[in-house]
């Protein structure tokens, strides 16, 4: 290796940790069995896949198997952003929420009812239709993807099975409107 190259992936190293850039790493859920209830087929296989992939916990076929059950809906909406001066459709506004409940073996709520909410802004126009159908997909398919990604660092809060009173993992829900996002 020379001097130029190793002093390059010197400065790459040191230019990432400075940035704060750091692996996911291992997670330690306080279960070690978990059964996943609703949700779409996808978002079900990749939580599955971050979850064993990141942990020593597995994902559950049987509710009776499981230390915690996580209960998942989402709903997904298309709303128009902007019209132009002929009132046909330039933008649409993609929502997707997922609202979610992690339940204890015994009952307890581990987690209370909560939503994460995501947005996107997409362009349209009728000439495109199909490629902007096919778009939509994948915003979908983004946004989901980031959802699941925020659920599993919010199943890493919870502690314990058991939680004291002062303990529990309080809800989150969104308190506004999301604005549109930018173009």
């Amino acid at each position: 290796m020379t001097r130029r190259s190793l002093l390059t992936l010197m400065c790459s190293v040191l230019m990432l940790s400075a940035c704060g850039f750091q692996l996911r790493g291992q997670q330690d859920y306080a279960f070690k069995r978990l059964f996943i209830s609703g949700g779409s087929a996808a978002a079900g296989a990749r939580l599955t896949r971050i979850v064993q992939g990141g942990s020593d916990t597995v994902v559950v076929t049987s509710v009776a198997n499981a230390d915690a059950t996580l209960q998942i809906t989402e709903g997904r909406g298309i709303n128009t952003l902007t019209l132009n001066t002929l009132g046909v459709v330039e933008e649409y506004a993609m929502n997707l929420s997922m609202n979610y409940t992690l339940i204890g073996k015994d009952g307890t709520v581990l987690i209370p009812p909560s939503v994460i909410a995501l947005n996107r802004a997409m362009t349209y126009s009728d000439q495109f239709s199909q490629a902007k159908a096919a778009e939509a997909d994948l915003l979908f398919a983004d946004m989901e993807n980031d959802a699941i990604d925020q659920l599993s660092r919010r199943l890493s809060m919870v502690r314990s099975l058991h939680p004291a009173p002062g303990e529990q993992v309080p809800g989150v829900a969104p308190r506004a409107p999301l604005p549109p996002p930018p173009l």
